[in-house]
């Protein structure tokens, strides 16, 4: 067949333009499909990329145009995927080409052709039953190991099964892949009237598409929901897909789900190697895995029988990506499963205002847990107000003194500080200097056990210095405690008393995380200091106190969003305590009186969060208005303001409120000034339009050369 532009293909490519490219098919053969992998020339180099379909009239010489230099994958993904992609790349006005990359497993990003899913379980097919092998001994020798289930190849070699036998029945039919045989699921609770509710309404949509917020207390048991609804779609052979906020908290969700479901679930996220990630990969599109766990990425995986989505902690601002293709994992799962036709569940204790205001307004079904499952009720709140009391290393002797009688009752505490590090601030009291980051607007933590003063934000390191750099004044003073500062306090205070920490700089990985929970788990009367990571719904029944310190900050915070997430932290950390009996819980607060912290004290976080839903409505903020931003980051900060000042001259002001340039809340971050603009509209139709037109615009402008730039629709942080 002639090459012609009529007949050339739209590829994404990995690359953080705003648009697709064309290609010729590979001389002597026929367009590839859409959603197959191919590699093509780019620049002088050799990408890996995937067809969106045929080419639209692009005005291209069709002599300028390329052929692919290689088909990977005939149809590496199937249309709804390719469709959802291409729905993300308008909605989060992303370079396509980056999405799609990021959506694939790295191994399938290079040039390499699909490696063969490894096989781990091996049955008798129907044909290998009725098969007469008296003439192949070693192909009847296996049958007969297989004549009674599934078993794992490991094990059939080990039982003296031949690789080439294996390999020559497998390929003649006579054997298949499968997955491991279900096991007796443990047994479960029985359900409250309040979970058989929920479970109702979430099986009344497995037919169609619905969107379900399951708002239940901490402890209430909204997990056992979860398990009832997947255990009656994996009968119907559905798959189901959960996804979960961070790493941290898939080995425990994983075990437990395991056994209550009896199957092995396939596992996403990034801690995993490259070929483990391909063969969740492979395993999800072939339907060979019916329960796959993951973080935000696996919302992009293959699905060959879905039935369910779960989105567990969908409040968690860890769904969304902040660098690179910038989606929310929660919105993406919505919308994935309208196009799925099945139904999506959003569990959290703390609801964000979004899923909150969508199930106010009747886009969504609200199912409530208002009390917490079995005999345990609400931890008891107290707060404790600093003012007026003697406070060393963060700590109040009245919060010692309850700690120490928590421990002598052979129960467990927990203290959160969300700061790492053992000083927030190191200061002169002779001349007021501070020790700054010399790249950001921030203040350098002091590590105590490495004496350095790091930057949280940019990673910079420098030694701590023996003297004031200004006057030369020769003692300098720690103001303020982080997590590392605390722990050593408490040690100090409590030395027969395990401490243990757990923030990024204690524990390093999966491993050390799950050596942590373990000890925890024994029930030892112990200390549990940390950051946010302890307060992600982690199941540690000894603790009958938790201590929230020092959080004053974000209720008044410029961020809009930091009393949601205010709210958010003091319910998950209260929430800790006292899951088998009565608990405790002290908030540590400069404001006992403010409204929020009295609604929540009060036990009612729907409440707490429609009042903060009020307050954004007053002042035209999402969800109420819909919301994006145009960030700029230069070395001169007017650069970024020259290039955001532009961009918003061309805006079209019909449907889109524009407001800025504004400096970031950190200003200035690794040396680089950081501005933003605003970009709102009620209608989400508008504001879509409105992100979708302006990176080619903005690519063609001469300010764009000296910034880097970049879009967030429906942006977390400011």
């Amino acid at each position: 067949m002639a090459d012609s532009a009529d007949s050339s293909v739209r590829v994404a490519v990995p690359v953080p333009l705003y648009r697709l490219f064309d290609y010729l098919p590979q001389p002597g053969h026929p367009p590839p499909a859409a959603g197959a992998r191919v590699l093509v020339p780019f620049g002088g180099r050799e990408l890996v990329g995937v067809v969106i379909g045929p080419s639209r009239a692009s005005g291209l010489d069709p002599a300028r145009l390329k052929p692919i230099q290689k088909v990977l994958d005939p149809q590496l993904l199937d249309a709804e995927l390719l469709s959802l992609m291409r729905w993300a790349t308008r909605y989060y006005a992303a370079p396509p080409g980056e999405l799609i990359g990021h959506a694939l497993p790295a191994v399938l990003r290079r040039n390499r052709d699909m490696p063969a899913p490894r096989i781990h379980w091996i049955r008798l097919t129907e044909r290998g039953r009725g098969a007469d092998l008296v003439r192949a001994p070693r192909q009847q020798e296996i049958a007969g190991l297989l004549k009674d289930g599934p078993r794992a190849r490991d094990e059939l070699t080990a039982a003296g099964a031949r690789a080439d036998a294996l390999r020559r029945m497998l390929e003649t039919g006579l054997l298949a892949s499968c997955g491991p045989p279900a096991t007796t699921p443990a047994p479960g609770p029985q359900l409250n009237a309040d979970q058989r509710r929920a479970l109702a309404s979430i099986l009344r949509t497995r037919h169609r598409f619905g969107t379900l917020l399951l708002a239940g207390v901490t402890g209430s048991g909204k997990t056992e929901v979860y398990l009832q609804a997947a255990r009656h779609l994996l009968r119907r052979g559905r798959q189901i897909l959960v996804l979960v906020p961070e790493i941290g908290l898939t080995p425990q969700f994983v075990r437990r789900l395991e056994a209550r479901l009896g199957q092995r679930a396939c596992v996403y996220h990034s801690g995993l190697g490259e070929r483990e990630r391909l063969e969740t990969w492979q395993a999800a599109g072939s339907g060979e895995a019916g329960l796959v766990i993951g973080t935000r990425s696996a919302v992009f995986l293959p699905l060959a029988r879905p039935g369910l989505l779960i989105v567990d902690e969908e409040h968690d601002a860890s769904f969304k990506q902040f660098d690179a293709m910038r989606y929310n994992a929660r919105d993406v799962a919505v919308m994935r499963a309208s196009r799925l036709e099945i139904p999506v569940v959003l569990g959290s204790a703390t609801p964000s205002l979004e899923s909150l205001h969508n199930a106010d307004r009747g886009r969504y079904g609200l199912l409530v847990l208002p009390e917490r499952a079995g005999s345990a009720g609400q931890p008891h709140w107290r707060i404790d107000d600093p003012r007026g009391q003697r406070i060393e290393d963060g700590l109040t002797e009245g919060l010692v003194e309850r700690m120490r009688a928590t421990l002598a009752g052979g129960e467990q505490v927990l203290v959160y500080r969300n700061r790492r590090g053992y000083a927030p601030v190191l200061i002169c009291n002779e001349c007021g200097w501070q020790a700054d980051c010399d790249h950001c607007s921030a203040h350098l933590t002091w590590h105590r056990a490495q004496n350095r003063l790091n930057c949280h934000h940019c990673g910079r390191s420098r030694a701590v210095p023996a003297r004031c750099p200004d006057c030369r004044a020769p003692q300098l003073v720690a103001v303020g405690a982080g997590t590392e500062r605390i722990e050593a306090a408490l040690q100090e205070r409590f030395p027969d008393v395990p401490v243990l920490r757990a923030d990024r700089d204690a524990v390093r990985g999966r491993e050390d995380f799950e050596k942590l929970l373990r000890e925890a788990g024994k029930g030892h009367p112990c200390i549990l200091v940390g950051t946010q990571m302890l307060a992600k719904g982690h199941h540690l029944p000894g603790i009958g106190l938790a201590v929230m310190l020092d959080t004053d900050q974000l209720l008044f915070s410029a961020d809009f969003r930091a009393p949601e997430r205010l709210a958010q932290s003091i319910v998950q950390v209260a929430g800790r305590a006292g899951r088998e009996k009565p608990g405790k819980f002290i908030l540590q607060s400069r404001y006992p009186e403010h409204p929020l912290i009295q609604t929540l004290a009060d036990g009612d976080y729907l409440r707490a969060a429609r009042l903060l839903l009020e307050e954004r409505r007053e002042a035209e903020l999402p969800p109420w208005t819909h919301l994006a931003m145009v960030r700029a980051e230069a070395q001169q900060s007017s650069a970024a303001v020259e290039f955001l000042g532009a961009v918003a001259a061309n805006v079209d002001t019909r449907a889109v409120r524009a407001a800025g340039p504004l400096a970031a809340i950190l200003q200035r971050r690794a040396g680089y000034w950081r501005y933003q603009l605003w970009l709102m509209a009620e209608s989400r139709a508008a504001l879509g339009a409105e992100t979708a037109r302006l990176p080619a615009f903005i690519e063609g402008m001469r300010e764009a050369r000296t910034v880097r730039w970049h879009i967030d629709v429906d942006p977390m942080e400011v």
